[in-house]
């Protein structure tokens, strides 16, 4: 027998949103980060307090680090919304759900642990890369969000083909 296809919950809807904002709030925290790395010093004018600072890591780092936190706080943002375009049975919504999660904050926790540990995290052993544990340890928390991404996006077409199909009429 087939499952029951349903639509997206409210409360799923509130929690991609809740989720990628915290993604945003991340973000946030992490581009204070890169500001103040910039600066060398924490100042924030017009407080009296100006505190030399090196805090480390490369631009290059920062910026992938901030914007991955972004995109993927307004990817979760969408799917609160385009979530009511879709229709799948609760399992699949229940995946779709936690591969989002997986796929959005283990893309971009380990994107900004890059910056603290000069790593890239895109190959063991570091490749062309710095080799070093922390490299190998940031690539094996690449694995899941890989393998989540291709499930999440399937179920996503997925949903929102069979929402079509329902509404060809309209």
């Amino acid at each position: 027998m087939k499952p029951t296809q349903t639509s997206i919950t409210s409360r799923m809807q509130a929690l991609f949103f809740l989720n990628g904002l915290g993604l945003f709030v991340v973000g946030i925290l992490f581009g204070w980060a890169w500001f103040f790395h910039l600066l060398q010093e924490v100042v924030l004018w017009p407080l009296p307090v100006q505190v030399d600072v090196q805090i480390p890591g490369d631009s290059r780092a920062y910026r992938m680090g901030h914007m991955e936190a972004i995109t993927q706080g307004l990817l979760l943002m969408g799917m609160a919304f385009g979530g009511q375009f879709m229709r799948l049975s609760k399992k699949e919504f229940t995946w779709l759900f936690w591969t989002a999660l997986i796929t959005t904050w283990l893309f971009t926790l380990p994107a900004m642990a890059n910056t603290f540990v000069g790593t890239r995290g895109l190959a063991f052993g570091g490749g062309p890369f710095k080799a070093s544990l922390a490299n190998d340890i940031i690539y094996l928390f690449g694995w899941p969000p890989v393998m989540s991404v291709h499930i999440f996006f399937a179920l996503a077409v997925l949903g929102v083909w069979r929402y079509l199909q329902q509404t060809k009429d309209h």
